[in-house]
């Protein structure tokens, strides 16, 4: 997909049938249970990243299954809060980095955790920490088929679960204003930080640039890339497995979660975007339940908005009083 997909009219009125399965709400009820049976259990060690002006604790918490997961929280230096705080979720394939990578949300006075992605960390950036210690039946190389027989085993089940214990965790650190929470996320990111906006309560906003995981089905049709594409090869060889799949995938698709979400919410699309095509991000704005606007590339791909949008999102925070009162 080189060109535009659909033209700014039909995306403009593109709402999709919904395939929500009957249970949804009650599956990630019993997975968000079961995963607050173990103690979010919140631990810090301060590191020395070779910064002065900010403070950067090497974090974990219980993520899925009581599993550790890694992340970096990076502070104003001396910063006695409450503090507003952004939660950051990463791009498909990446890690957390190293702490110096992310310092502009704490540079505008917020306190920020970049979460690590169980698993990922070995196809681009400085790698990551967290392992994904399940098995699972046949899959593709990446991540999208991993476990893809059912909700129960499927990879994105856990890697949603880490996403919003991530929010519990900063809920349970001193110095952080609890009721300015932010999610936020780009590609992969983005999905993240949209399933958590459905499946959390409380939040204050959710940023969300170019979303992986929204109407999957749509993009399995028309993106001509990977990550869809790794669908796309395993239904090749798996025949049978084409309606258990799609079924799968309806439990983690973000225009589902969408609906379910209340936080306002800012999107962003790239309207020659093949990776996430543009009428999968506009399915998932159009479902989203709570007040959302959302910024137009037209002339991009996959990178979308990138630090322009950055800028949009930190006049959109200041709009609605969610920066700290020394960057206002």
């Amino acid at each position: 997909m080189t060109a535009i997909e659909l033209d700014e009219a039909s995306l403009e009125t593109y709402r999709p049938t919904q395939h929500a399965p009957a249970d949804f709400d009650d599956l990630w009820a019993r997975t968000l249970q079961e995963a607050r049976t173990y103690p979010v259990a919140v631990e810090t060690r301060r590191v020395d990243a070779g910064l002065r002006l900010v403070d950067v604790d090497d974090l974990t918490f219980a993520g899925f299954g009581g599993e550790r997961v890694s992340a970096w929280l990076v502070r104003p230096a001396n910063a006695t809060g409450p503090l507003p705080v952004v939660v950051e979720y990463n791009g498909y394939g990446g890690g957390r980095g190293v702490a110096h990578q992310h310092l502009l949300w704490a540079a505008a006075g917020f306190a920020h955790l970049f979460m690590d992605t169980r698993g990922q960390g070995s196809a681009w950036g400085n790698g990551g920490d967290t392992p994904d210690p399940h098995g699972s039946g046949p899959a593709l190389p990446g991540f999208m088929t991993r476990g893809i027989e059912s909700f129960e085993t499927y990879y994105y089940r856990r890697l949603i679960t880490d996403a919003v214990r991530a929010v519990d965790a900063v809920r349970d650190l001193p110095g952080i204003d609890t009721d300015r929470i932010v999610v936020k996320g780009a590609s992969q990111g983005g999905g993240l930080a949209l399933a958590t906006a459905g499946l959390v309560d409380g939040l204050a906003g959710a940023l969300i640039d170019v979303p992986f995981l929204c109407h999957i089905r749509r993009g399995i049709e028309v993106s001509d890339t990977d990550p869809y594409g790794e669908i796309v090869r395993y239904l090749a060889v798996h025949r049978g497995a084409i309606e258990q799949t799609l079924a799968t995938l309806d439990y983690v698709d973000g225009m589902h979660h969408a609906a379910r979400a209340s936080a306002p919410a800012l999107f962003s699309v790239a309207l020659r975007d093949n990776v996430c095509p543009p009428s999968t991000v506009f399915a998932a704005q159009h479902a989203y339940a709570g007040p959302s606007e959302i910024t137009r590339y037209a002339f991009n791909n996959h990178e979308g908005g990138q630090g322009h949008q950055e800028r949009v999102q930190l006049d959109w925070l200041r709009a609605r009083g969610l920066t700290p009162a020394e960057a206002s």
